[in-house]
């Protein structure tokens, strides 16, 4: 087992947003209940899987439908978010809420996580409400991000937007999550989101959705529909093998072997979606990368941890002093 494993996709559930949530009504969509959690729990789970690090976000969204309730509590979820790194940083990092879709507020809230709590990035979610990345609505927010070089971490959403189909009864998390993240990064390519904003750094859950499975058509779309070629000169390839994708539920031979044609094996990194999924699931995941025989061994030490390492290098020097 590799002991020195970093998780970037991995959930913190802060007591107070469950509390919200609850008091607010909110359901959570993505089909098992929610779990309990604590980071001692996390921790425990963590050593069980070879998980050295983890660079955590919290899930469900701060975002209801109500902008003021959602700025404070992104706020609430980064300081709680802060503490547990601050307190344990050789173990944890994370990805600050934003309180989208209000701009103004999100920008400030960008400039208090990585400047005042000194967290690791930040979290979109893949909709806000019939909105999107890309929507020039959030542009400030990403001249923002591209200034700073930020790492960005695009999560699916917790309530898709017409993901309610009379007589369908799937849960959300099986189909409707990965097709959410697709139409985020799609929508960012159809934007001219990411020719604009180059020094963004992405990480897409889930191997990106559907994006290896379509990435033919994005790129055809940008050869033959005028407007989408024009706000994506390079070609949909271009800015698709520039990002980085996780693992999260995505460690089958056939995921291997499609993100291994698809993109440079640098820019694959080990997500667990842990605790949204149990330990069972965990398990699966990590067995699958280590037994991959579509991976060769610097391959699986370069998901597993080396491609994190490159983004967030400080884990490096606090598992040198933590040993």
């Amino acid at each position: 087992m590799n002991t020195q494993r970093i998780d970037v996709h991995h959930h913190f559930l802060p007591p107070d947003l469950m509390a919200e949530l609850k008091r607010i009504g909110a359901k959570w969509t993505g089909g098992p209940p929610i779990p309990e959690w604590s980071p001692a729990v996390a921790r425990e789970v963590m050593e069980r899987h070879g998980i050295a690090a983890a660079v955590a976000s919290t899930v469900p969204s701060v975002y209801w439908g109500d902008t003021a309730t959602t700025v404070r509590l992104a706020r609430q979820a980064n300081e709680f978010a802060a503490r547990i790194v601050h307190d344990d940083p050789a173990h944890f990092g994370y990805f600050a809420a934003l309180p989208l879709p209000d701009t103004a507020a999100s920008v400030r809230e960008v400039e208090y996580a990585l400047d005042t709590l000194k967290l690791d990035g930040v979290q979109l979610y893949s909709s806000y409400g019939n909105q999107y990345p890309g929507d020039p609505q959030f542009d400030e927010l990403f001249q923002e991000l591209d200034r700073r070089k930020a790492i960005v971490h695009i999560h699916p959403s917790t309530v898709v937007p017409g993901a309610t189909v009379p007589r369908l009864s799937i849960p959300w998390g099986l189909v409707e999550f990965v097709l959410d993240t697709t139409r985020a990064v799609a929508n960012l390519i159809a934007s001219g989101t990411l020719e604009r904003y180059p020094s963004i750094r992405y990480i897409i859950s889930h191997a990106g959705g559907t994006v290896p499975y379509i990435a033919q058509r994005l790129a055809f779309g940008t050869m033959e529909l005028p407007d989408f070629g024009t706000k994506a000169p390079k070609g949909a390839m271009h800015y698709l093998q520039n990002l980085y994708y996780d693992t999260a539920l995505s460690t089958s031979e056939q995921v291997f072997a499609a993100l291994k044609e698809f993109v440079p094996m640098k820019q694959v990194l080990f997500g667990s979606d842990w605790p949204m999924v149990n330990e069972r699931v965990v398990k699966i995941e990590t067995t699958g990368l280590e037994s991959s025989k579509v991976l060769d061994d610097a391959t699986r030490r370069a998901i597993d941890r080396d491609n994190a390492l490159a983004l967030f290098p400080r884990f490096a020097s606090k598992a040198a002093k933590a040993a």
